[in-house]
């Protein structure tokens, strides 16, 4: 894997709906890309305007806030990455699909679970 390489690819969320292990795949691939940087962990903290303990504590548990995630994507050059998250439309049948293109875009949802 080198620094272009897609942090947030699509197949680490596809492969395995088990959150603990996305939040842990995403975390060791941000610490490769700092490590292609030649980056303490140190000076990626400081480069991303955080704690050096948050950053530390992300790289060992993924636990991290979305603007911490966003400022390292903005050291490694990987904002645009950002732009593909939840833009797929859930179908739940063909019928859905079709009707997709007709319909507008819901405001709200429905469903209480």
């Amino acid at each position: 894997m080198n620094i272009n390489d897609n942090i947030l690819a699509f197949n680490l969320l596809l492969d395995d709906n088990n959150p603990q292990k996305i939040i842990k795949s995403l975390a060791e691939r941000v610490k490769r890309n700092r490590l292609e940087l030649n980056l303490t962990q140190q000076a990626m903290a400081k480069k991303a305007g955080m704690s050096f303990p948050s950053y530390r504590r992300f790289e060992a548990t993924g636990e991290i806030s979305f603007k911490s995630l966003v400022k390292i994507a903005v050291v490694l050059n990987a904002t645009e990455e950002f732009g593909n998250l939840f833009t797929r439309k859930q179908y739940r049948n063909i019928d859905e699909v079709i009707a997709g293109n007709q319909s507008l875009t819901k405001k709200r949802g429905r469903k209480n679970v």
